[in-house]
Formats: structure tokens, C-alpha cells, sequence
């Protein structure tokens, strides 16, 4: 039988074994497989990715090893550093596992009771002086994926990342901090490298806002406090966070790819409509061809914020602006159970109130005098509804072109941002019992936003990158 020969160096012994281990299995497993009726296929998956397993902490503890400088005094970056110990092993953790390394310790020469260094982690970029950057990356996802819980489980079943769940809250976290610390500058990278659909034939913009439970202090109680009291006392608040898309879209008005981001209830929406206009001008600067639409529901301020930084100076041509479409169709149906009581008869004016939006300018000023004419705008009723619908008419109508729009294949619902609330905070942060804090919350919404954007291999590739300290020994 013919053979392969490979050569390890002697004092990469372990990498050898564990590859002849792997040999065997495969081997064995090539011999009795033919002879048997039936094999347990399963339990030879999990053999070979045992073996796969310590094949890469072998290669790791190598690697990571190979990192270390083993001198009494080396320069980091021209900066004099001396020794202190050579280090019993420290645990690195890799996606399979940890790995033991031994390192040496530096100190600045001179001076005294600071923080020591190793070359390990200053060279390999590691997380919290022990997380590889790739193994940080992975936990990060994970976090903003699910709750941390979720990610030891996940762990345990698959065989990789085997760490608690108090390990994803703080390496995920660590990630996250790094993430919103250089926010401006990962999502200018990433606007800059977004590859565009060849079909592409209009960008839109829609802004919305979503609530999500917020932990807050609450005062303690006056006088002598119970047994077992809290000692920071707590309650769960309802506040309001704001989300944003900027989608690509085809000449119909079809989504072909959306950007998504998220803030929390405590920064200023300023903030968020300008990142989404600045990202959306990008897009058009790359691609002059791309007609521009901005989206929202209702709410005055949303449109305004919209109104203010998408404008057509800086875009240097015209902006259409709209009112969500379904938004109009669902007041109307809210009213139209005040005005026409038959089911039938209501479900067929919504169908000729749709088609009528879409397909007459006037068709808003007609439905607003229709509605007045109906005598039910003062009905007692706990919504007044048909009031409602005439005040949405009166304010919104000039945003409720949808024939121009149509005739130009831009879209006219909010579906994406509608769906990114629910995705991007329904999803994650309204799990039952679930309270969030500012920084802690605004952590995960930057991560699950790359995340569900289909950016988060590069958002953490510049949230993490390659060391460029310069290290040698002195």
C-alpha cells in the first residue's frame, strides 16, 4: 500500500499524536465500515471532530507559544520593558477550548506597582488579556444573536466555544464597548465597501421607534427599610428607542438589501437621521442613478428628523417623500368599522380606498371629504377612530402620492423598518423579564444591528484589529 510520509519537528509532539489519531480513526473506521451492515454514523462525527478538536488546540498552543519573547528585556514600540517572572501557564481561549502557554511578564523599566505585559497577548490582539480576537468574535455574535444563556447551551451541543454563560456577558460586552466606542468609523468602513445590487434603482430611508424595558433606579421607601430589602431598589420602564434602515431597492420597489441600525431611548434621534442620510448619500454618490425615497409612519417628529437631513441640497436632486402606506390603510380600516357596519360592504370599500391611493392624485382628498361627510367623526368611542382618521388625513395627505411614486418603481410601505424593530429589539430585548441597561443594551442593539445587517464578520474585523505594536528584544 502506498504511504504518505509527514515530518514534524521532535518538539511538536503533541501535534503529531493528535494528527495520528485522527489517521487511526479514519483508518479504522475505512476498514470495518464495508464489513458491516449498518454503522452508527453519528458517533463517528463526533470522533473525528474530538480529534479535529485537539488537532487545533495542539496547533494553538504552538502558535500562541511562538508569540513569546523569552528575553530579559525587550522594546515594545521603542518603550524600554524588563522582566518581572517567567509565568507559570496561563489558559488562552480558543474556539475549541483553552490552551495552556507559558510567558513572560514585563514591567516599564523604572518603574514600579504598574500593570505588567506579556508579548502573547500584545502580539496575538487578544480580548481581556486571554480571548483570541476570532474566539472573542464568535462569542460577541452569539450574544447578540441570544441571551448568554442560550450561547453556553448552543456551546455545549455543538462542541465549540465550551464557556459559561458569564463568559459571553463579558466577552461579548468587551466586543460590544469596542463597537460602540468606534461606531462612526465601522459604519463609514462599511458603507464604503457595501457592494451594490446591479439592479438597483432606488434608495429609501425610514426611521421609526420602538419600546423596550429599561432599568431604572427607584427611591427607596421612606423610613427603616424591610428585612431583605433590595439594596438598589429597581423598577422596570417602558422607553422608547429608535431604529432606522436604508435599503436598496430594484425599479419596482422591491427590497434587495437593507442596512439596519438601532439607538437607544437615551441618545438623540439627531444622531441617527443624520447617520442614515450621510450612509444614504454615500450610496447615491457611488451609484448618481439611484432615486431617493424617505418612509415613516405618522409621527411628526420622525418626519421631520427625515425632512431635515435627507434634503435635496445635499442630494442634489428631488426627494420623495412619504407616509407609510399600510399605516393609512389601517386608520382607515380603524374607521371604516364606525362607518360601515357590514363586513362585506367594509372589506370592499378598503379594497377600493387601496386602489384609489394608488391610482388618483386626489384620492386623499376625496377619502378626507368622504370621512367628514360620513356624520361619525364625534361617535363617543373610546379610540374615536373616524376623528382619527380625518386628523392622520389632514396632517399627512401631502405625503400620500402614491401614484408618483409607483409610476417612478419606488417603494411606498415602511416594511423594513417596521421589521427591523421587531428584529432588532422585539427579538432580543423584549424576552420575558428582560430589563436592560444604557450601556449594556446599547452594546447588543450596535452588535445585532451588524449582525442582521450581514456585516458582522468586517464590523468586528475594525472593531478588533491586527495588533501593530512593534516588539523585540532589547
Amino acid at each position: 500500500m502506498d504511504e504518505l510520509i509527514v515530518r514534524f519537528p521532535a518538539r511538536h509532539k503533541g501535534l503529531a499524536m493528535a494528527v495520528e489519531k485522527m489517521r487511526d480513526c479514519v483508518v479504522a473506521f475505512e476498514t470495518e465500515a464495508p464489513k458491516r451492515r449498518g454503522v452508527d454514523y453519528r458517533a463517528h462525527e463526533r470522533a473525528l471532530a474530538a480529534h479535529a478538536t485537539e488537532i487545533e488546540r495542539q496547533a494553538h498552543g504552538i502558535s500562541l507559544a511562538a508569540l513569546d519573547v523569552d528575553a530579559e528585556r525587550v522594546l515594545s514600540d521603542g518603550v524600554a520593558h524588563v522582566r518581572v517572572l517567567r509565568a507559570d501557564p496561563a489558559e488562552y481561549k480558543t474556539r475549541v477550548g483553552p490552551v495552556p502557554v507559558v510567558r513572560s511578564l514585563f514591567r516599564p523599566e523604572g518603574k514600579r506597582n504598574v500593570k505588567t505585559v506579556n508579548t502573547v497577548t500584545l502580539r496575538s490582539g487578544a480580548v481581556l488579556d486571554e480571548w483570541l480576537p476570532d474566539t472573542a468574535s464568535m462569542m460577541a455574535c452569539r450574544l447578540a444573536h441570544g441571551t448568554s444563556r442560550d450561547a453556553e447551551r448552543a456551546g455545549t451541543i455543538e462542541g465549540t466555544l465550551p464557556y459559561s454563560h458569564a463568559s459571553f456577558e463579558k466577552v461579548g460586552h468587551a466586543v460590544g464597548a469596542k463597537m460602540v466606542k468606534h461606531r462612526v468609523e465601522i459604519e463609514d468602513a462599511l458603507i464604503a465597501e457595501t457592494e451594490f445590487p446591479k439592479n438597483a434603482a432606488s434608495v429609501s430611508v425610514a426611521l421609526d421607534r420602538t419600546a423596550m424595558p429599561m432599568e431604572e433606579p427607584r427611591p427607596r421607601p421612606v423610613g427603616r427599610p424591610r428585612k431583605n430589602a433590595p439594596k438598589k431598589p429597581c423598577e422596570v420602564v417602558y422607553r422608547m428607542a429608535w431604529t432606522g434602515t436604508v435599503t436598496l431597492h430594484d425599479a419596482e420597489g422591491n427590497a434587495l438589501a437593507t442596512i439596519r441600525y438601532g439607538r437607544m431611548p437615551h441618545e438623540d434621534g439627531e444622531e441617527l437621521a443624520e447617520t442614515l442620510a450621510s450612509d444614504a448619500l454615500a450610496l447615491v454618490q457611488r451609484a448618481r442613478r439611484l432615486k431617493v425615497v424617505t418612509l415613516g409612519d405618522g409621527a411628526e417628529q420622525l418626519q421631520k428628523l427625515l425632512e431635515k437631513h435627507v434634503d435635496e441640497a445635499s442630494f442634489r436632486r428631488p426627494i420623495t417623500r412619504l407616509v407609510d402606506f399600510w399605516h393609512v390603510i389601517e386608520k382607515l380600516g380603524a374607521a371604516l368599522v364606525v362607518v360601515i357596519p357590514d363586513d362585506a360592504a367594509r372589506k370592499e370599500r378598503i379594497a377600493e380606498y387601496r386602489r384609489r391611493l394608488c391610482t388618483r392624485r386626489d384620492a386623499a382628498e376625496t377619502i378626507l371629504a368622504e370621512l367628514r361627510a360620513s356624520g361619525r367623526e364625534n361617535l363617543a368611542n373610546k379610540q374615536c377612530p373616524v376623528h382619527a382618521a380625518i386628523t392622520y388625513f389632514e396632517n399627512q395627505g401631502h405625503l400620500m402620492d402614491y401614484v408618483s411614486a409607483r409610476r417612478d418603481g419606488l417603494p411606498i410601505g415602511s416594511g423594513n423598518v417596521e421589521a427591523t424593530c421587531k428584529s432588532l429589539f422585539g427579538l432580543r430585548v423584549k424576552r420575558p423579564g428582560a430589563r436592560w441597561k444604557t450601556k449594556t443594551g446599547g452594546e447588543v442593539i450596535t452588535m445585532r444591528a451588524h449582525l442582521l445587517s450581514h456585516r458582522w464578520t468586517r464590523a468586528s474585523e475594525i472593531a478588533l484589529p491586527p495588533p501593530r505594536t512593534q516588539i523585540r528584544a532589547a
